[in-house]
């Protein structure tokens, strides 16, 4: 699917709407038939006939005998009558007849093609061999339960294609990439209206008109903790404000793919970013986190946790992060992570986000850690240095900073030591692409106090 945001007021001719088939991940495939039996493509490898080893025929030969099993057993309740003495009633002839087919059945299992040492082990291109594991009775009710799944499945996402496809917000009008759960009687219209401050959803532009008529909220609730330039930065408690910051989750819904929490908005802080002109202070992304009372009481509630894990979780200085689509390529996601490492450093922790990643979320991490990391190296004058002190200075966690030296291949496990080789093609290339000013965080322009966990008594 085309992905695009749209600024309504241009006057270039709107992007035609063009659905692209995806193509199949197994080698070899060309996409046709599904594993149900009853769709003749497919897009995704547990749909996909060949990593089954079957055929889209065989597929078709399934789905039939599923149809036909499902009309023989709808025919058989239906001559039940009253159910309700059904375990007490004694089997009929035809019933015990196809019950010692099946122990019959039952006992037979499937010819193998190949031996049980040389059988072939699942791997992510094809399903391992099943034949000679079972029965062939056993085995066919598996491949229509996979059969059943498989359409269920296709059509889930059928139907999920049929939900909103663009929303309007602002002065633009941008194309969702994912499914929100927004209620059914929006999911199903082709745009949702979002007014941009307030983030209240709407059925028409109608109703959005009026209702910016009289919206009097021109920037996020919260605090306000960092102002330079036109760049603005919100504290929002999702306990305080809860309505906005689960409008905001659903909004970032349409965009994140791994995002599974839309309601339970109360643990987390939003830091939400604008940039502001004479209307208002307009969205360019957020990021959220766990708050520190929060971590206190989970940590607390489960004592099970190790250590390493209570470390892990209240050094955590990210949840979830998200730039809009119309923002994007233009530094704001590197901001953002800036910031939180910036809030990190005052409260004198090293940060990290919350594993794992996503692939998006590895990509614009890796690519924050490994400029910081480079700049870090071009600037040192001295002989002599450590991850410990690296990571000191520039509030990246050991680990994260291992990681990247390692995909950079600029670390080296030698004596029980990680030592960094110093690549100077690389530092060169990373210091000549120094960040723009105005795509900096400014610690001092940050007025923000940690929250303190209360203390009982």
């Amino acid at each position: 699917m085309k992905r695009r945001s749209t600024q309504l007021k241009s006057e270039q001719e709107p992007e035609s709407r063009v659905e692209n088939s995806i193509p199949c991940p197994v080698p070899g495939c060309d996409s046709k038939g599904h594993l149900s039996g009853k769709f003749d493509f497919h897009s995704a490898a547990e749909a996909c006939p060949c990593y089954h080893h079957l055929t889209p025929e065989d597929c078709k030969s399934i789905y039939q005998k599923r149809i036909k099993l499902s009309a023989d057993v709808d025919r058989l309740e239906a001559s039940f009558g009253d159910k309700k003495e059904l375990r007490q009633r004694p089997l009929q002839k035809s019933q015990s007849t196809y019950r010692s087919q099946v122990d019959r059945l039952r006992k037979t299992k499937t010819k193998s093609s190949t031996s049980e040492s040389t059988r072939d082990e699942p791997s992510r291109d094809r399903e391992g061999n099943l034949l000679g594991l079972t029965s062939e009775f056993d085995l066919n009710l598996f491949r229509q339960a996979q059969s059943q799944f498989a359409e269920a499945k296709q059509e889930q996402e059928n139907h999920d294609d049929q939900s909103a496809k663009l929303i309007e917000f602002g002065t633009f009008e941008i194309e969702s990439w994912y499914r929100s759960p927004y209620p059914d009687e929006y999911a199903k219209l082709r745009k949702i209206f979002i007014c941009e401050f307030c983030l209240k959803y709407m059925r028409s532009a109608a109703i959005l008109r009026r209702h910016m008529a009289k919206c009097v909220w021109r920037h996020p609730p919260g605090d306000e903790i960092y102002r330079k330039n036109n760049i603005n930065f919100f504290e929002v408690d999702g306990k305080k404000s809860k309505v906005y910051c689960q409008n905001l989750c659903l909004l970032a819904r349409l965009f994140l793919d791994h995002k599974t929490l839309y309601y339970e908005v109360e643990p987390f802080l939003f830091y939400v970013m604008t940039e502001y002109d004479s209307k208002g202070c307009h969205i360019v992304g957020y990021f959220s986190k766990v708050s520190v009372s929060a971590r206190v009481t989970l940590l607390d509630a489960n004592e099970s946790v190790s250590l390493k894990e209570k470390h892990s979780l209240m050094n955590y200085n990210l949840s979830c992060i998200l730039t809009l689509p119309h923002q994007m390529k233009k530094g704001f996601g590197r901001m953002l992570i800036d910031f939180s490492y910036n809030l990190s450093k005052i409260e004198n922790r090293i940060g990290s986000p919350e594993k794992p990643l996503s692939d998006l979320g590895l990509i614009s991490y890796r690519s924050y850690w490994t400029k910081v990391l480079m700049h870090y190296l071009a600037d040192f004058e001295g002989k002599d240095i450590s991850i410990k002190e690296i990571s000191q200075e520039t509030g990246i966690h050991l680990n994260d900073i291992i990681s990247t030296f390692q995909y950079l291949g600029m670390v080296k496990y030698w004596k029980g030591k990680h030592i960094i080789l110093r690549r100077e093609d690389l530092i060169k290339e990373y210091s000549q692409h120094r960040v723009p000013e105005s795509r900096k965080i400014d610690p001092t322009f940050i007025h923000w106090v940690p929250a303190k966990p209360k203390e009982d008594g």
